[in-house]
């Protein structure tokens, strides 16, 4: 059996308030994208986990998807297999790909062993193993706040348009995008996002991370303006970066000759 788990871009970004155990609260509308990677399960004579493609720099036994199998594993009697991982969607992007990872492992081994869990009970599951799991389960536009693990349906629907993501080649820490972020309470709520024009969204949807870190990496911020330059209709970056994203309604032809190289560009 093998999926696709989707990477998500993060459409505005507002961190609101810092908590007393230390995480904030944010907003955010997280939205599904093509950008995917692929997993494989097969029966084996041991359980265990590989991978390709992107080189994954930890032990097997501490993927998100190998704790997905450990999770489930402790609640049924799972018979023994072997995982694989091509990985495509890159870390430290604000991406999400860990995560979705995760949480299409946990759909997979449900319809492998057929073990009858319901959708409230996967996110249930993966919202043990990351606070942004359990939107990959049913894996549509969702608006999110808590620290990203409260969940709310929206409509939206940018299936008329062309999403681009670009990632810059090298990685944006949590700490670095934390950095001189003062919380504050968002100008636009994220929930009329709907009701807005895309040709508007660029003055009042926002991601709070730019402000920080944009003069940490000021290429970032300049592969955000280039995605203007190309006839993206908005642009922005996803999460706390590295990676950005624009949104077209019609790619053109010179865009990767427009872009900077050693850009990584996925459509």
């Amino acid at each position: 059996m093998i999926i696709f788990p989707n990477a998500k871009i993060n459409i505005g970004l507002n961190v609101v308030e810092k908590r007393p155990d230390g995480y904030h609260n944010l907003e955010t509308i997280f939205y599904p994208v093509k950008l995917s990677d692929a997993l494989e399960v097969i029966e084996s004579e041991e359980t265990s986990f590989s991978s390709s493609g992107i080189e994954i720099d930890a032990a097997p036994e501490n993927n998100l998807v190998y704790k997905a199998y450990s999770l489930l594993a402790r609640d049924f009697d799972l018979s023994l297999v072997k995982m694989h991982l091509h990985k495509v969607i890159p870390f430290g992007a604000g991406l999400g790909g860990g995560s979705a990872d995760a949480a299409f492992a946990l759909k997979m081994l449900n319809g492998y062993f057929e073990l009858g869990l319901t959708t409230v009970q996967l996110e249930n599951y993966a919202a043990r193993i990351g606070a942004d799991c359990p939107f990959f389960i049913q894996n549509k536009p969702t608006f999110a706040h808590g620290i990203g693990d409260q969940f709310k349906p929206v409509k939206l629907d940018l299936s008329a348009y062309e999403i681009v993501v670009v990632k810059p080649p090298f990685s944006v820490s949590t700490p670095q995008a934390y950095q001189n972020i003062i919380p504050a309470k968002a100008d636009f709520n994220l929930l009329e996002i709907e009701n807005l024009p895309i040709e508007e969204w660029k003055t009042v949807v926002k991601n709070d991370f730019e402000k920080s870190v944009f003069p940490q990496f000021p290429e970032i911020e300049k592969l955000k303006n280039q995605l203007y330059e190309a006839g993206a209709v908005y642009a922005s970056m996803s999460g706390s970066g590295s990676a950005l994203f624009g949104i077209f309604r019609h790619l053109p032809a010179n865009l990767d000759s427009s872009l900077p190289k050693g850009i990584f560009i996925y459509r």
